[in-house]
């Protein structure tokens, strides 16, 4: 009893803050009145910005074998922010972020560390916290070349190698530059310099990142990138782990008639050991795929490798949203010293408004492993995840997800047990 009124207390407690913020945000959103013509003052600037707020409510379920009890979270997101408008190309953003956990059973790793308490629940990983999710300055050309300074999200390309991690509640921010230039209509040229990375348990992580990423538009829906990332990791448990990664991407589609289209991706990636990280590091990455698809539907098969090498280091993607990559499931968020070859089948549709999303990943490993029995294998498991997602109005939408991981071989040292996932979320924008 006691505890159900102390959960009670908790969700009313935080339903009130969040009544409240709305309120007084509705109250200022209310007075703006925003005009066509371009800011002649700073106040107009302010009136005539946009707004950088939304609310996510979600439900998340994990059902884990080997762990005695299953997670249950709900978690609310708030984000609250506002970008002015460009006076003179320099604009101004700030952005807050709130998660607040509802119903909390569950292991949510704050600042990268287990809940003591929480051990027999799964991992969630959505801790509680009240934070600047965003404050940056932004300098704009006339011919968009843009500078922005402060916190901010990064990301590139599919988000493989650097994303925000949106998925989860807390975003994956960055410290640091960004700057973008355009030297001709088809080519975009990305730099940055990262001095710190607020992680989605809500750690920050001193860093010295230098990202570069070229661009080269083939068409309207093709694109060919080269890119290099180097990311020196400061702290002393981390520096083990800087590397860099040298790498190309071929991806697009391609109208093969009016009716069809074909789809592809072909990428390549070198990583190694950069500033003090280990030696050891010195592993390769590819993903290959092709696909057929008309206005309403695609289907496509695609092969991703993140190599393993007989020092045991593996190819590791240590600031891209992982989440979207190995299954939904989030089992393969670092890659296992084996590596990993991931077959994949992946189909989308439109059906009555809704987008339905489909995956299906045979998981293996790159270089063999062995069995609680002593026996050579190669397999981690197989993983089938299924998403709908409907927009109810502009601002508004819905989506319930779905993921499930059946372990494969059965092997001494890092072993994926099964596990079972459902997401329910509504994302509301103002």
């Amino acid at each position: 009893m006691k505890s159900f009124m102390k959960s009670r207390k908790k969700m009313m407690s935080s339903l009130f803050y969040y009544f409240v913020v709305i309120f007084l945000f509705g109250i200022f959103f209310v007075d703006l009145k925003v005009a066509e013509s371009q800011p002649a003052n700073f106040k107009e600037s302010i009136l005539q910005g946009k707004s950088l707020s939304s609310l996510k409510t979600r439900y998340e379920f994990v059902d884990q074998d080997g762990k005695p009890k299953n997670a249950n979270a709900l978690t609310v997101q708030t984000l609250l922010g506002w970008e002015t408008k460009p006076l003179d190309g320099i604009s101004l953003g700030l952005q807050l972020i709130g998660v607040s956990p509802l119903i909390d059973d569950y292991n949510d790793k704050k600042n990268g560390v287990s809940n003591p308490s929480k051990v027999n629940y799964p991992v969630v990983v959505d801790p509680e916290d009240y934070n600047i999710n965003q404050a940056f300055i932004s300098y704009t050309h006339q011919n968009n070349h843009n500078v922005k300074v402060g916190r901010q999200p990064i990301f590139l390309d599919n988000w493989r190698f650097v994303g925000d991690v949106r998925f989860r509640q807390n975003i994956q921010v960055m410290d640091g530059i960004t700057t973008r230039i355009y030297p001709k209509d088809n080519i975009e040229l990305f730099l940055s310099y990262v001095e710190n990375v607020r992680q989605v348990t809500t750690k920050n992580q001193k860093t010295k990142i230098e990202l570069a990423n070229l661009k080269y538009q083939i068409s309207p829906s093709e694109s060919l990138v080269g890119y290099g990332y180097f990311i020196d990791w400061e702290d002393d448990s981390q520096k083990i782990k800087s590397d860099k990664t040298f790498g190309a991407r071929l991806n697009g589609l391609r109208p093969a008639s009016k009716k069809w289209n074909l789809l592809y991706t072909f990428e390549y990636a070198d990583q190694s050991s950069f500033k003090d990280g280990s030696s050891l590091i010195d592993n390769y990455y590819y993903r290959a795929g092709f696909g057929v698809g008309q206005e309403s539907w695609s289907i496509r098969f695609d092969q991703e490798k993140l190599s393993g090498n007989s020092d045991g280091k593996a190819f590791q993607t240590n600031l891209g949203t992982n989440h979207l990559f190995q299954g939904w499931a989030d089992v393969f968020l670092t890659t296992p010293n084996q590596g990993i070859i991931d077959n994949i089948i992946i189909a989308k549709a439109k059906i009555l408004g809704a987008t339905v999303k489909s995956e299906f990943h045979w998981i293996d490993s790159d270089r063999n492993f062995t069995t609680d029995s002593g026996s050579p294998a190669d397999n981690y498991g197989h993983e089938f995840d299924i998403g709908i997602y409907y927009p109810i109005k502009k601002d508004t939408k819905v989506s319930i997800e779905y993921a499930n991981f059946s372990e494969g071989d059965t092997y001494s040292t890092a072993r994926k047990r099964d596990i079972e996932k459902i997401w329910l979320t509504l994302i509301y924008k103002f």
